[in-house]
């Protein structure tokens, strides 16, 4: 289910978006799961006092290999990702979803409007 959403325009940066209310301080899962554009040191920190626990990706070292252990933990964490990843693939795939808007608040009453067919989807 989608539960919370947050819209940005495409220029805006992923990783700054974490402390603008994506992460729901009612939520009880302690776990939050995020892809590499989200690892930076103000964003463990916010998660640290937020009290959740970061399984965030671990970006590959510029100019070497990864390491089999980051390359493992990585592979972990791709498998929990995925589940979540999914309604966004059923937004843009079955459902066809595509903003191409004049204007924030249009894109977000389009998203929201996506993101309640595809609970309602889910509910029947």
């Amino acid at each position: 289910m989608i539960r919370r959403r947050l819209v940005s325009d495409a220029a805006a940066h992923d990783g700054a978006r974490l402390r603008e209310g994506l992460i729901d301080p009612d939520n009880t899962a302690s776990g939050v799961w995020a892809d590499t554009a989200y690892r930076s040191q103000a964003n463990e920190d916010f998660l640290r006092e937020a009290g959740k626990v970061s399984h965030i990706h671990v970006k590959k070292p510029k100019g070497r290999p990864m390491s089999n252990r980051t390359a493992k933990a990585n592979a972990l964490k791709a498998a929990i990702r995925a589940k979540v990843e999914h309604p966004f693939a059923m937004l843009k795939g079955p459902m066809k979803l595509f903003i191409r808007t004049i204007g924030i608040k249009r894109a977000e009453a389009t998203i929201t409007l996506a993101a309640m067919a595809y609970n309602m989807k889910r509910w029947v």
